[in-house]
Protein backbone atom coordinates (compact mmCIF):
# COMPACT_ATOMS: atom_id res chain seq x y z
CA UNK A 1 0.00 0.00 0.00
CA UNK A 2 1.06 3.57 -0.63
CA UNK A 3 0.04 6.97 0.67
CA UNK A 4 -1.81 9.16 -1.81
CA UNK A 5 -2.71 12.80 -1.25
CA UNK A 6 -5.81 14.07 -3.03
CA UNK A 7 -6.85 17.71 -3.35
CA UNK A 8 -10.61 17.80 -3.83
CA UNK A 9 -12.41 21.00 -4.79
CA UNK A 10 -16.03 20.94 -3.57
CA UNK A 11 -19.01 23.24 -3.24
CA UNK A 12 -18.92 25.14 0.04
CA UNK A 13 -22.25 23.86 1.36
CA UNK A 14 -23.57 21.89 4.34
CA UNK A 15 -23.27 18.11 4.21
CA UNK A 16 -20.47 17.87 1.63
CA UNK A 17 -17.89 16.63 4.13
CA UNK A 18 -20.33 14.00 5.43
CA UNK A 19 -21.01 12.73 1.89
CA UNK A 20 -17.31 12.47 1.07
CA UNK A 21 -16.45 10.75 4.36
CA UNK A 22 -19.40 8.38 3.92
CA UNK A 23 -18.11 7.37 0.49
CA UNK A 24 -14.83 6.18 2.03
CA UNK A 25 -16.58 4.50 4.94
CA UNK A 26 -18.98 2.53 2.72
CA UNK A 27 -16.06 1.16 0.71
CA UNK A 28 -13.96 0.28 3.75
CA UNK A 29 -11.17 2.78 3.03
CA UNK A 30 -9.47 4.51 5.93
CA UNK A 31 -8.67 8.21 5.73
CA UNK A 32 -5.19 8.80 7.21
CA UNK A 33 -5.58 12.58 7.22
CA UNK A 34 -8.31 15.04 6.28
CA UNK A 35 -8.16 18.84 6.20
CA UNK A 36 -10.98 21.01 4.89
CA UNK A 37 -11.20 24.75 4.52
CA UNK A 38 -12.51 27.59 2.41
CA UNK A 39 -10.69 28.77 -0.70
CA UNK A 40 -10.15 32.17 -2.29
CA UNK A 41 -13.62 31.67 -3.81
CA UNK A 42 -16.28 31.76 -1.03
CA UNK A 43 -18.49 29.28 -2.93
CA UNK A 44 -15.78 26.59 -2.88
CA UNK A 45 -13.95 24.57 -0.23
CA UNK A 46 -10.87 22.44 -0.65
CA UNK A 47 -10.30 19.08 0.99
CA UNK A 48 -6.88 17.53 1.33
CA UNK A 49 -7.33 13.80 1.88
CA UNK A 50 -4.49 11.35 2.58
CA UNK A 51 -5.31 7.69 1.86
CA UNK A 52 -3.28 4.49 2.09
CA UNK A 53 -4.31 2.64 -1.07
CA UNK A 54 -3.10 0.54 -3.96
CA UNK A 55 -3.00 2.26 -7.38
CA UNK A 56 -6.14 0.52 -8.70
CA UNK A 57 -8.13 1.49 -5.60
CA UNK A 58 -7.07 5.11 -6.08
CA UNK A 59 -8.64 5.12 -9.55
CA UNK A 60 -11.87 3.71 -8.08
CA UNK A 61 -11.91 6.29 -5.27
CA UNK A 62 -11.40 9.15 -7.74
CA UNK A 63 -14.17 7.85 -10.00
CA UNK A 64 -16.56 7.53 -7.03
CA UNK A 65 -15.68 11.02 -5.77
CA UNK A 66 -16.42 12.52 -9.20
CA UNK A 67 -19.91 10.98 -9.02
CA UNK A 68 -20.75 13.07 -5.95
CA UNK A 69 -22.73 16.09 -7.09
CA UNK A 70 -20.80 18.54 -4.86
CA UNK A 71 -17.32 17.52 -6.12
CA UNK A 72 -15.95 19.92 -8.71
CA UNK A 73 -12.37 18.72 -9.20
CA UNK A 74 -9.80 16.21 -7.97
CA UNK A 75 -6.04 16.20 -8.27
CA UNK A 76 -3.44 13.86 -6.81
CA UNK A 77 -0.75 15.88 -5.05
CA UNK A 78 2.59 14.27 -5.84
CA UNK A 79 5.25 15.14 -3.27
CA UNK A 80 7.69 16.53 -5.86
CA UNK A 81 5.03 18.79 -7.43
CA UNK A 82 3.42 20.23 -4.31
CA UNK A 83 4.06 21.91 -0.99
CA UNK A 84 2.81 19.67 1.82
CA UNK A 85 2.63 20.81 5.43
CA UNK A 86 1.08 19.91 8.78
CA UNK A 87 0.61 21.90 11.97
CA UNK A 88 1.60 20.46 15.34
CA UNK A 89 0.83 21.87 18.76
CA UNK A 90 2.66 19.98 21.51
CA UNK A 91 2.91 20.57 25.26
CA UNK A 92 6.16 19.53 26.96
CA UNK A 93 7.99 20.37 30.19
CA UNK A 94 9.67 23.79 30.10
CA UNK A 95 13.38 23.17 30.46
CA UNK A 96 16.55 24.09 28.59
CA UNK A 97 16.66 20.79 26.67
CA UNK A 98 13.09 21.00 25.29
CA UNK A 99 13.67 24.67 24.41
CA UNK A 100 16.87 23.71 22.57
CA UNK A 101 15.01 21.00 20.65
CA UNK A 102 12.28 23.52 19.81
CA UNK A 103 14.88 25.91 18.39
CA UNK A 104 16.44 23.16 16.29
CA UNK A 105 13.09 22.65 14.51
CA UNK A 106 12.12 26.35 14.32
CA UNK A 107 9.23 25.73 16.69
CA UNK A 108 7.48 28.76 18.14
CA UNK A 109 6.86 28.80 21.88
CA UNK A 110 3.17 29.66 21.75
CA UNK A 111 2.63 29.47 25.52
CA UNK A 112 4.74 29.03 28.64
CA UNK A 113 2.97 28.52 31.94
CA UNK A 114 3.11 26.32 35.05
CA UNK A 115 6.35 24.61 34.04
CA UNK A 116 5.12 23.66 30.56
CA UNK A 117 5.68 25.07 27.11
CA UNK A 118 3.33 24.68 24.18
CA UNK A 119 5.17 24.55 20.88
CA UNK A 120 3.75 25.41 17.47
CA UNK A 121 5.46 23.73 14.53
CA UNK A 122 4.68 23.78 10.82
CA UNK A 123 6.49 21.29 8.64
CA UNK A 124 6.42 18.20 6.52
CA UNK A 125 5.51 14.84 8.01
CA UNK A 126 9.12 13.67 8.33
CA UNK A 127 10.34 16.74 10.24
CA UNK A 128 7.36 16.63 12.61
CA UNK A 129 8.00 12.93 13.30
CA UNK A 130 11.69 13.67 14.02
CA UNK A 131 10.75 16.48 16.41
CA UNK A 132 8.31 14.24 18.28
CA UNK A 133 10.92 11.48 18.52
CA UNK A 134 13.37 13.93 20.12
CA UNK A 135 10.76 15.32 22.52
CA UNK A 136 9.34 11.94 23.59
CA UNK A 137 12.12 11.05 26.09
CA UNK A 138 11.53 14.42 27.81
CA UNK A 139 7.79 13.86 28.30
CA UNK A 140 5.13 14.85 25.83
CA UNK A 141 2.18 15.93 27.96
CA UNK A 142 -0.30 16.55 25.14
CA UNK A 143 -0.31 17.01 21.40
CA UNK A 144 -2.66 17.78 18.56
CA UNK A 145 -1.81 17.60 14.90
CA UNK A 146 -3.67 18.99 11.91
CA UNK A 147 -4.28 17.05 8.77
CA UNK A 148 -1.93 17.50 5.85
CA UNK A 149 -2.56 20.43 3.52
CA UNK A 150 -1.04 20.58 0.06
CA UNK A 151 -0.77 23.19 -2.66
CA UNK A 152 0.47 22.78 -6.22
CA UNK A 153 3.83 24.35 -7.03
CA UNK A 154 3.88 27.09 -9.69
CA UNK A 155 1.12 29.26 -11.13
CA UNK A 156 -1.35 26.49 -12.01
CA UNK A 157 -4.23 25.97 -9.58
CA UNK A 158 -6.79 23.23 -9.14
CA UNK A 159 -9.57 25.82 -9.37
CA UNK A 160 -8.25 27.26 -12.64
CA UNK A 161 -7.88 23.83 -14.25
CA UNK A 162 -11.26 22.64 -13.03
CA UNK A 163 -13.35 25.75 -13.65
CA UNK A 164 -11.80 26.31 -17.09
CA UNK A 165 -12.63 22.72 -18.04
CA UNK A 166 -16.20 23.27 -16.83
CA UNK A 167 -16.47 26.52 -18.83
CA UNK A 168 -16.75 28.67 -15.72
CA UNK A 169 -14.18 31.42 -15.21
CA UNK A 170 -12.58 31.75 -11.82
CA UNK A 171 -13.52 35.31 -10.84
CA UNK A 172 -10.58 35.63 -8.45
CA UNK A 173 -8.05 35.09 -11.26
CA UNK A 174 -8.15 37.69 -14.04
CA UNK A 175 -5.92 35.50 -16.26
CA UNK A 176 -8.66 32.86 -16.49
CA UNK A 177 -11.12 35.23 -18.20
Amino acid sequence: MALHTLAVLVENSPGVLARVASLFSRRGYNIDSLAVGPTENPTLSRMTIVLNLEGHALDQVSAQLFKLVNVIGISEMKTADSLQRELLLVKVPANPITKEIAGKYSAVIADEKDGSISLEVVGDKASIEKLLAELKPHGIRELVQSGLVALERGASTLADRTLTTMGTANESNPDSK
